[in-house]
């Protein structure tokens, strides 16, 4: 039994309200339940009851037992001062105010039925990988749709906290911010964080002057990335290593010590020296990137100016000095979606909040047509029948999964809400 499932009890009156009585036997009536306020202080605020024959407004405080009362050492604090009813699972022991009168009790176990406990107590009991997965498809659609978005807007507010860091890092140069991100981005889960600290390490005011000339913005990223330190025969690679020497010297850059990238188990169009190159060749093709994402909700947009290939060297090579069979090396449809998920909407998201502008709704047309992600924990919901059909659905399902049920939380979810209602 978690305190939480007597919140949910008491909040949506889940036991017989006619016949209540406190433990001493006075006939309790709920007028008005009160306000969960799930902060510090009492659990329900501003709750109306009449207890015997008299009317009570004030606050009611929910515990296992009643001696929790003690044991979080509520008689010390002056928030609950006004609680008028202590609501428990189990009487053990008299509460009392400062002034020595008697808080009244109510005996909640003795008020519900055997069928809601049981439908919480399968609920939380221990399976395989979540607790309601023999009932999840069991979910009414419009409930699902409808936790669903709540659940993609929780996600995307997370990702916002990075925005706001990089705005103050950058003085809130926007085009900046999505430099960084786009550079932790193109770096994927294996060398994100060095791709953000080589975007980091150039000024962006550099990358605005040289984004004329590709190579030099090619020389400026792999050389801080470290990757021209070496000396080889390829001319390529002469030009670029030249070409770095003279933009640090050319702009008094420090070259800054950075994690050397990794390439052992990546497929090789993956390859950070693939990568470099076509995040150099997005800037080199659009001058005013920040503008044209802003300005587009349309995904046959977004796909265009993603259309992208790294340099022809990168043709017939995946690392410096190594040739290799001849291959364009385009951005692929599905790598552009991830870069839509996790930088170009949290970024449009955020630009629209800090002007004021509600774009939830362009957001979510957009997404709908996205193709859904493939991972082993939206393999897992698939095989529960629950199947995401766009990344809408299976941002919101990561979101439940990561959030919800890994922390048991399932009191706080509208399915484990929707199941419990089945009493």
């Amino acid at each position: 039994m978690k305190e939480e499932f007597l919140h949910y009890l008491w909040k949506f009156k889940k036991f017989d309200t006619l016949n209540l009585k406190t433990f001493d036997g006075d006939k309790i009536t709920i007028i008005n339940s009160g306000q969960y306020l799930e902060l510090s202080g009492p659990d329900f605020f501003n709750a109306q009851i009449t207890i015997g024959n008299q009317k009570w407004a004030g606050n009611v405080e929910i515990h296992l037992k009643s001696s929790d009362w003690y044991v979080h050492h509520h008689e010390r604090d002056k928030a609950y001062e006004n609680v008028i009813l202590h609501v428990v699972w189990e009487h053990d022991t008299e509460i009392f105010r400062k002034n020595n009168t008697e808080i009244p009790v109510l005996e909640l176990k003795q008020y519900v039925e055997p069928t809601t406990i049981a439908n919480y107590q399968n609920l939380i009991a221990p399976k395989s990988w979540i607790f309601c997965e023999k009932q999840i498809n069991e979910i009414d659609k419009f409930v699902l749709r409808n936790w669903q978005e709540r659940l993609f807007f929780e996600r995307l507010e997370r990702k916002l906290s990075p925005v706001i860091e990089l705005l103050e890092k950058t003085n809130h140069d926007w085009e900046a911010v999505l430099f960084c991100l786009l550079a932790k981005n193109f770096g994927l889960n294996v060398n994100g964080a060095v791709f953000l600290k080589i975007a980091q390490s150039i000024p962006f005011s550099i990358i605005r002057k040289e984004s004329f000339e590709l190579e030099n913005i090619e020389a400026l990223f792999f050389g801080a990335a470290g990757l021209l330190d070496s000396e080889k025969e390829d001319v390529y690679f002469k030009d670029l290593k030249f070409r770095y020497f003279y933009l640090i010297n050319k702009y008094q850059l420090e070259k800054d010590w950075i994690e050397p990238l990794q390439f052992f188990k990546l497929r090789p169009d993956n390859f950070p020296t693939i990568r470099l190159s076509q995040l150099a060749n997005v800037y080199h093709k659009h001058q005013n990137l920040f503008s044209l994402i802003i300005a587009t909700m349309s995904l046959k947009s977004i796909y265009d100016i993603f259309n992208i290939s790294a340099s022809s060297y990168w043709l017939d090579h995946y690392q410096f000095d190594k040739i290799s069979p001849k291959k364009k090396k385009q951005l692929s449809k599905s790598f552009i979606d991830l870069i839509l998920i996790n930088t170009i909407i949290p970024i449009q998201f955020a630009y629209s909040k800090s002007q004021g502008k509600e774009i939830s709704d362009d957001i979510l047309l957009l997404i709908d047509q996205v193709a859904p992600e493939k991972n082993a924990i939206l393999d897992k919901f698939i095989s529960f029948g629950i199947k995401p059909k766009n990344v809408f659905e299976s941002q919101s399902l990561l979101q439940l999964k990561n959030e919800y049920c890994n922390n048991s939380r399932c009191l706080e979810c509208s399915i484990g809400m929707e199941l419990l209602k089945k009493s």
